[in-house]
C-alpha cells in the first residue's frame, strides 16, 4: 500500500431488503474507492442482514469525516446500524487478569510477534503477581487491589481507577483474561460491546475451585472454553468463539488442566483478533463473525 492509499473497514447490519449490496458498492465506487474484501450474510429468521466491507481510497481520498457523513445519508435510507473504522489503525486494548497468567503471557507474546494488529496501553490487576511479566514487554501495569468480601464501596472505588485508565489511555476494548472479579452493571454498561471475557466450558458446569480437578472427578469427555462480550449477565453475554478438546479417562486433572488453558489461550487470541478486524457484528444475544 502506498503512502497515498488510504484503507477503510466498514460493517452495517439493518432490515434485509433487495439492494442493498448494490447501494453500498456503489457508493465506493463514486468515491474512489477499491472493494478488497467483502461479506455478508441474511439471517432468514430474523430478517436482518450483516455486511463488512474492506475497501482502500484509489481514486482520490475524500477523508474520513466527508465518508461519515456521507454515508450517513445514505445509512438513514435503509436505517443501518454502522460502523466505519480506520483499517490502519491498531485499536488500543486494556488487559485485566488475576492470578491465572495463561492468557495474559499468550496475548503479550502474539502482540510482540505481530500476530495481534494491537497497541496494548495497560495491564490491570488485583493482585501483582504479572508486573515483571508486564515489565518484560514495557507495558504499564496498574495493581488495584481488592481485599477478599470487599463491600460495594470498596469495589466502586477500585472500578473508579479502572474507569480512570480505561480514558486517559482511550481504550478501544477491554479483555479480561482470568479477571476472577464480577465487573458492576455501572461498569458493564460502559463497556458494552467492547469487552471481552473467557471462562472455561464444560458439560456438567462445573463453577468455584479447581474446575478441571472437578471436571476428572465427573470423567468429562470433552473440555473447552468460550470467549464472549461481557453483559451484566454473567457470563451470558454475545458468544464469539468457542473452541473444544477431547480429553480420556488416562489423564490425571494437571494433565487436564494444561489442556483446558491451552485451549483458553486459543479462543481468548480468536475472539480478540476477530473483534479487532472488526469481522463481529452484533446480531441481538449472537454474533455474526466473517472470518
Amino acid at each position: 500500500m502506498t503512502m497515498t492509499e488510504h484503507s477503510f473497514i466498514l460493517t452495517l447490519s439493518c432490515a434485509d431488503r433487495p439492494g442493498i449490496v448494490h447501494a453500498v458498492s456503489g457508493f465506493l465506487f463514486e468515491r474512489g474507492a477499491n472493494i478488497l474484501d467483502s461479506a455478508q450474510f441474511g439471517d432468514r429468521y430474523t430478517g436482518e442482514f450483516f455486511m463488512r466491507v474492506h475497501f482502500q481510497q484509489i481514486g482520490g481520498d475524500p477523508g474520513e469525516d466527508k465518508l461519515r457523513g456521507d454515508f450517513g445519508a445514505l445509512a438513514d435510507t435503509f436505517g443501518m446500524r454502522w460502523q466505519l473504522h480506520d483499517a490502519n489503525v491498531k485499536p488500543r486494548v486494556l488487559i485485566m487478569v488475576s492470578k491465572i497468567g495463561h492468557c495474559l503471557n499468550d496475548l503479550l507474546f502474539r502482540h510482540r510477534t505481530d500476530q495481534l494488529p494491537i497497541e496494548i496501553a495497560a495491564i490491570v490487576s488485583n493482585h501483582k503477581d504479572f508486573y515483571q511479566l508486564a515489565a518484560s514487554y514495557n507495558i504499564p501495569f496498574h495493581h488495584f487491589p481488592l481485599a477478599a468480601g470487599a463491600g460495594d464501596a470498596a469495589k466502586a472505588a477500585q472500578e473508579a481507577k479502572i474507569i480512570e485508565i480505561i480514558d486517559a489511555e482511550n481504550i478501544d476494548l477491554v479483555v479480561l483474561a482470568r479477571y476472577m472479579q464480577i465487573l458492576s452493571p455501572a461498569l458493564c454498561r460502559k463497556l458494552e460491546g467492547r469487552a471481552i471475557n473467557i471462562h472455561h466450558s464444560f458439560l456438567p458446569s462445573f463453577k468455584g475451585a479447581k474446575p478441571y480437578y472437578q471436571a476428572f472427578d465427573r470423567g468429562v469427555k470433552l473440555i473447552g472454553a468460550t470467549a464472549h462480550y461481557v453483559t451484566g449477565d454473567l457470563d451470558e453475554g454475545p458468544i464469539i468463539e468457542q473452541e473444544v478438546e477431547r480429553v480420556d479417562h488416562g489423564m490425571d486433572p494437571d494433565q487436564l488442566t494444561a489442556i483446558g488453558r491451552d485451549v483458553e489461550c486459543v479462543t481468548l487470541a480468536r475472539a480478540v483478533k476477530w473483534h479487532v478486524e472488526h469481522r463481529i457484528v452484533l446480531n441481538g444475544h449472537k454474533t455474526v463473525v466473517f472470518k
